[in-house]
């Protein structure tokens, strides 16, 4: 229960803030508008630290994401039973968040004419769209997510909890890096949790979820996870 609690809590504080980064950016009227896509990856960045910090203080394992939580049960040391209520915890959290952005700018979305900005608030839109391509750079950028934080949290480091903050400053580099071509999902809670929140809340003027594309940001995470977990037990 109380990991659970931790993969909850972590990934919608993690969502609450990555939402809410996107609004501030993209939503009309709002005090960071058009700050940039700096800004974005920072917001990012601050959310996972946050959401990985309160799952580990909490007693959870910090995971926040499926694809590390499956690559770990298939290639690590995690329990497969726990993987079941893991993404659950993760799915629901990342819904919850979603929807704490979401009532955060609440009147923001009312003043944005452009769906396709309400959409972006919840979930990715690749810049080009590109089945393959876009698949592909899932996969590329969260294999160096899990891989990356896999190294870091080695039992080489010695910084405990704060194992979060070179996870967050991972996210930012993949943002910065890899993320301009499908958004950077790198994480199927991410994605299809709050685009789940989309479809079901009151959004004035809001566009279709763009189901047609919400398996690339499920699939390719996945598998990225899988080969990060499975690279990082090889060496």
């Amino acid at each position: 229960m109380v990991a659970f609690l931790g993969e909850f809590i972590g990934t919608a504080l993690l969502l609450a803030i990555g939402s809410g980064v996107v609004a501030n950016e993209v939503l009309q009227k709002t005090k960071g508008h058009n700050t940039g896509w700096v800004s974005i990856t920072l917001g990012w960045g601050i959310g996972v630290f946050l959401g990985v910090y309160a799952s580990t203080a909490i007693g959870g394992s910090g995971h926040l994401n499926p694809a590390f939580t499956i690559g770990m049960a298939v290639f690590g040391d995690f329990d497969p039973s726990l993987v079941a209520p893991y993404l659950l915890a993760q799915f629901s959290g990342a819904l919850v968040g979603s929807v704490l952005g979401w009532a955060s700018y609440y009147q923001h979305f009312a003043a944005t004419d452009d769906a396709n900005l309400k959409l972006a608030v919840f979930s990715t839109i690749p810049a080009i769209p590109h089945t393959l391509s876009n698949l592909i750079t899932e996969i590329i950028g969260t294999f160096v997510l899990v891989f990356g934080a896999l190294l870091a949290s080695a039992p080489t480091s010695s910084l405990g909890a704060l194992d979060a903050l070179p996870v967050g400053l991972l996210v930012i580099g993949i943002g910065l890096g890899l993320g301009g071509a499908t958004g950077y999902a790198i994480n199927p809670a991410r994605d299809l949790g709050p685009r789940i929140a989309h479809f079901l809340l009151p959004i004035p003027g809001k566009r279709d979820s763009d189901w047609s594309y919400s398996w690339i940001p499920v699939v390719g995470p996945i598998v990225g996870g899988l080969l990060g977990a499975y690279v990082y037990q090889l060496l």
